[in-house]
Parts: structure tokens; C-alpha cells; sequence
């Protein structure tokens, strides 16, 4: 390939990379894919103009090579399995990208809503339609009654380590409230009452098990500091000059 084909190429993927920083630094996930891209591509680069294999690389199995970089390339700017939107045991539901805190503010616009058993709707809902019911505005599938629940997610090992928006099931599984912070908790308690939010009256002694369903907010914040940032216009022009000085490199030789 010559010099004039490889550079139009770069041409090429830096205005990819540069649709990519105007288009998707919004977002931690949109900046971890405009890193993947950025890489993937440089790394495309390298194979089509086949630096750093032999002519029979480049003539056969070169760009199997670079396919395979790239793929290492997204894996290691993502860095997380694929999500998913349905809650499971022992994993956490991150595909509606709900926090523990989105968890609180739905369940909140229920405060007020009849304790009816069985009930999942406005019109009346019980302890575990209320859960079922948040969730599912969240986009995350949960089971309809407190043991099936009770398995769900991750546990939390006690009290003080909750988070908001983490569930609480008291021993004999007959009950579920939601952690609301600051020792309150959310529920539908009993007939006669409604949705409210009350100081949390279970110890560690009481409870079969604190469930976490989706990241807590903290956590999700945690994870978004960790994110790979899209490259700045800085950095992809060092990326192209490496390029261009590899490839002016092998042309000379």
C-alpha cells in the first residue's frame, strides 16, 4: 500500500475519532467506546499498512492479525461483561444503568399508594409488588414474591455497610423494604396502611438478608472515575505522527 492510501486512511480515522469525541464524551460508557474506537482503529491502522509483519502477513493472515487487535483493543477499554437488564443471584442488574438512588426517587412516587395484598398498581400494592413494581420502571425484571426476591442480586453483609435503594428482608422472608438511607427505610407495610417512609426498625439480628439488586450510586460513581476518557486531540496527533514516523520508516528501508 502506498504512503499516499495509508495516509488518506488516517485521514480517515481521525475524523471518525474526532465524530466520536464531539458525539459520545457525553456519557462514561460513550467515552469508554470513542477509547475502544480510537484504539481499535490506530491498531487497524497498523495492520492494513502492514507495519511489523512480514510480506506473507500482509498478503495473508496480516489482517486476521489486525482484527485481532482491534478486538483486544475494545475489550481492554471496556473492561466489563455485557449487562443485563434482568435481575440474577449473586450478580447485579447494570444494564437499565438504574442506581440504588434511581431505585429511592421511583419508590418515592408511590409514598401515599393503599397497602392491597397482591396488589402491583396505584390502585394498591403489597410489600413485594411495590419492589416488583419499582424495578420494573427501572427496566429490571424481578421476581413477584419475598423469597424469590430475597435471592436476587448481591447480599450486603450488614447494617451499616447498606446502601440506598438496597433491599431488606427480615427473618421468615414475610416482609421487604427498601433502604432509603440516613436509617429509613421505604415499604408497604399492612392492611389499613399505606407507602411510606419510617425509621428503620429491623438490627442485623432481625434480618435474613440485605439484597442489592443494581450498583449503588456510590459504586456507580466509582466506576465512572475509573473509565477510560476519549483521547484528546493531543493524543491522537502523537498517535498519528508515531504512524506516519513508523511508516516513512519502512518506506525509507
Amino acid at each position: 500500500m502506498s504512503i499516499d492510501s495509508v495516509l488518506s486512511r488516517i485521514t480517515t480515522i481521525r475524523s471518525q475519532i474526532d465524530a466520536l469525541q464531539g458525539g459520545t464524551a457525553a456519557s462514561a460508557s460513550g467515552s469508554a467506546l470513542g477509547s475502544a474506537a480510537s484504539s481499535s482503529a490506530f491498531a487497524d491502522a497498523l495492520a492494513t499498512a502492514g507495519v511489523g509483519t512480514t510480506d506473507s502477513d500482509a498478503a495473508g493472515t496480516g489482517s486476521t492479525a489486525g482484527a485481532a487487535t482491534s478486538a483486544a483493543a475494545r475489550a481492554a477499554a471496556t473492561g466489563a461483561p455485557a449487562p443485563s437488564v434482568a435481575a440474577g443471584k449473586g450478580t447485579l442488574a447494570t444494564g437499565s444503568g438504574a442506581t440504588g438512588a434511581d431505585v429511592v426517587a421511583d419508590a418515592k412516587k408511590y409514598l401515599g399508594v393503599p397497602y392491597v395484598f397482591g396488589g402491583e398498581t396505584r390502585a394498591g400494592m403489597d410489600c413485594s409488588g411495590l419492589v416488583q413494581t419499582v424495578f420494573k420502571d427501572l427496566g429490571v425484571t424481578m421476581p413477584r414474591v419475598v423469597p424469590d426476591q430475597a435471592k436476587m442480586g448481591v447480599e450486603v453483609g450488614s447494617l451499616k455497610d447498606a446502601q440506598p435503594g438496597d433491599l431488606i428482608i427480615p427473618k421468615g422472608e414475610g416482609h421487604v423494604v427498601i433502604y432509603v438511607g440516613d436509617g429509613k427505610v421505604l415499604h408497604a407495610p399492612r392492611p389499613g396502611k399505606d407507602v411510606r417512609i419510617v425509621d428503620n426498625w429491623y438490627k442485623d439480628s432481625d434480618i435474613a438478608t440485605i439484597r442489592r439488586i443494581v450498583p449503588s450510586a456510590q459504586d456507580a460513581a466509582a466506576t465512572a472515575s475509573r473509565t477510560p476518557a476519549v483521547p484528546s486531540a493531543g493524543t491522537t496527533d502523537m498517535q498519528t505522527a508515531a504512524l506516519m514516523s513508523l511508516l516513512r520508516s519502512g518506506a525509507a528501508a
